[in-house]
């Protein structure tokens, strides 16, 4: 019995808990995150302009690349390709709960869909924002996560509806009326601009700018964490996966430097961007 402790021992110093990564995303999740972002800005730079025409910096932008004509086909090119990547999220995540069989997917603590636990943290992390009580223990996923989560398919729903009705008018008008077509002009517009809005300030303050990630979370680009940051942001999480002998299954690698370099690159430009059309839509909006 000594001899096994000491080896047990041995073996968790050649690994210290600092030194450790586990894995949080997979490529695929990684690589669907990243048409995700780029497709959304590739819309919010080409909508905006469209949505605020008479804007000096508008038709600056009109005139760079063409005319207003240039830019609605690009902002159509990122809304098809959009939709193909969302397709193939939906088909992906339906295979995985019903053909596989795969727990979790659709309940539990590891599913993005949101149960009472959620309601309970968002109300204690409101406390804790006051001090009133203490800081909630989040799982895989947090309230907020997965309503950033759901936003999506509201967005696709509501705002891709209405684009595609605008895009295939001919088509839409033989079982609409014309009144419905000019209020997905109006709805398409105006969700369009809330997205947008709450990507760049809430959404970008809530996963890279909140103390915890400052300056960015590298975990979405890497698809790893450090131990320390998933026993710090996920306890729940954590505690669970060690009580079911799971914890080994998720360590990985840790990430090259080269290619933590090149995500912050790739993160802070995204980031830069969001800014930049956030400033530029209030001016517009409002002056």
């Amino acid at each position: 019995m000594p001899e096994l402790e000491q080896t047990a021992v041995s073996a968790e110093a050649e690994v210290p808990s600092e030194g450790r990564y586990y894995r949080r995303f997979t490529s695929k999740q990684r690589y669907l995150h990243a048409v995700l972002f780029s497709t959304f800005l590739g819309l919010a730079a080409t909508g905006l302009p469209l949505r605020f025409s008479e804007s000096i910096w508008a038709r600056g932008a009109a005139r760079a690349v063409g005319g207003f004509g240039a830019i609605l086909f690009f902002h159509k090119f990122c809304a098809l390709v959009l939709t193909i990547a969302f397709l193939i999220h939906v088909k992906e995540v339906f295979a995985r709960g019903l053909y596989h069989r795969e727990k979790g997917v659709f309940w539990g603590a590891t599913s993005m869909v949101a149960n009472w636990k959620d309601l309970k943290d968002m109300l204690g992390h409101l406390r804790w924002f006051v001090g009133l009580g203490p800081k909630p223990k989040f799982d895989r996923y947090a309230y907020w996560e997965k309503f950033d989560y759901w936003a999506v398919f509201w967005g696709m729903i509501v705002i891709g509806f209405s684009g595609y009705a605008m895009w295939f008018a001919p088509f839409f008008a033989r079982f609409l009326p014309g009144w419905a077509l000019n209020a997905a002009l109006v709805i398409h517009s105006e969700e369009g601009l809330l997205a947008i809005l709450f990507i760049f300030s809430i959404h970008f303050v809530n996963t890279h700018l909140r103390p915890d990630s400052f300056p960015m979370d590298m975990v979405i680009f890497t698809g790893v964490e450090s131990e320390k940051e998933f026993q710090h942001k996920r306890p729940l999480e954590y505690a669970r996966l060690a009580r079911e002998g799971k914890l080994e299954e998720r360590v990985g690698s840790a990430p090259a430097s080269w290619f933590v370099n090149f995500s912050r690159i790739i993160g802070f430009t995204a980031i830069a961007i969001g800014l930049t059309l956030l400033v530029l839509t209030l001016s517009a909006y409002f002056y």
